[in-house]
């Protein structure tokens, strides 16, 4: 049977950006691709150091340098032929992008230092990139359980975490598994505390089960436009804002 993938997704300017009247520096993003053997759905979210001068346009080269390294890939071979090596070419092409606009505004790479977490999801394979904090949660079909493959990094001092950036290579994180998921959710760290148990290293599940909910129910065809909007209304309502002053982003998937 074919299947096919619905998102939704959305950002938000923490009130601590608001404050000091600098940039959103998340970024998120998503794309479909369409393979013999299904389609394949990658999602990438980045949040870009806040002791990065430039920040924000860091965690849009991560993000949009990622995808366009996945679309090459896979034009010419399925998922299930992608290796941890692969992803290392990836990062390199991410890096690149990043040296290249350092270069050009005489500045280091460094300066545009972001945290990367990705979900490759495809009809035998599902795959999670990542390095930093921030983290991807997701379902098989049939089950009840949110797993959550790869734990947000999380330095020795409070606020520290790892990035893209880092020389001479980053701390990366490669999850594969070889059989599809149902469900997944993408977010940075700005809501970690609000859908990770901390003490027991698991996902906070009613949260996941509440905020899928409307998007298992939806008509939309991929991207669905109208939830994403009130996702963002969402992560920018107050009882986030109490709850967190940083960025915060999350994109939301479910296979139909």
């Amino acid at each position: 049977m074919t299947t096919s993938w619905r998102w939704a997704g959305a950002r938000s300017i923490g009130t601590s950006h608001v404050k000091t009247e600098t940039a959103c520096q998340d970024f998120a993003s998503a794309k479909l691709f369409i393979r013999p053997e299904g389609q394949i759905l990658a999602a990438v979210v980045s949040d870009g150091a806040g002791s990065a001068s430039h920040a924000e346009t860091g965690s849009k080269l991560v993000c949009i340098s990622f995808l366009r390294a996945c679309r090459e890939f896979l034009i010419a071979k399925p998922l299930e032929e992608l290796t941890e090596d692969d992803v290392w070419d990836w990062l390199d092409e991410v890096r690149e992008a990043i040296n290249t606009k350092a270069t050009s505004l005489e500045l280091r790479p460094r300066d545009f230092a972001s945290t990367l977490v990705a979900v490759l999801a495809g009809p035998e394979a599902s795959i999670v990139v990542h390095i930093g904090d921030g983290a991807a949660v997701w379902r098989k079909p049939g089950a009840e359980e949110w797993e959550v493959p790869s734990w947000p990094y999380h330095g020795e001092y409070a606020s520290t975490t790892v990035f893209v950036t880092d020389d001479p290579q980053p701390q990366l994180s490669y999850f594969r598994m070889n059989e599809p998921i149902h469900e997944f959710a993408l977010f940075s760290d700005g809501i970690e505390r609000l859908v990770l148990e901390q003490a027991t290293r698991t996902a906070h599940a009613p949260f996941f089960n509440r905020m899928l909910a409307p998007l298992r129910t939806s008509d939309a065809v991929g991207l669905d436009k109208h939830l994403s909007a009130a996702l963002k209304d969402y992560l920018d309502s107050a009882a986030v804002r109490e709850r967190t002053d940083d960025d915060k982003s999350l994109i939301l998937g479910v296979r139909t």
